[in-house]
């Protein structure tokens, strides 16, 4: 089930990469962002399972900057 949320937020993150890339708009940067953090926080909760807590710790660390980064581009657009 990880898994499959890890390919659809990495989807989800690549549709709005490419979509800023070809038109040079950054609007929508913000949900990438967000879920660029879904997506670490499917990584550490997977990395925990596997064992690999300081992988798991830095990937939670990631998911932590991420929301924080998203929701201050939520605040001030």
């Amino acid at each position: 089930m990880l898994k499959i949320l890890r390919y659809v937020f990495s989807t989800v993150v690549l549709i709005f990469v490419l979509y800023g890339f070809i038109t040079r708009s950054f609007a929508y940067q913000p949900f990438m962002i967000f879920f660029l953090g879904l997506m670490m926080l499917i990584i550490g909760l997977e990395e925990y399972q596997k064992g690999r807590k300081l992988f798991s710790w830095v990937s939670l660390g990631g998911f932590l900057f991420a929301m924080y980064v998203a929701i201050e581009g939520f605040i001030l657009n």
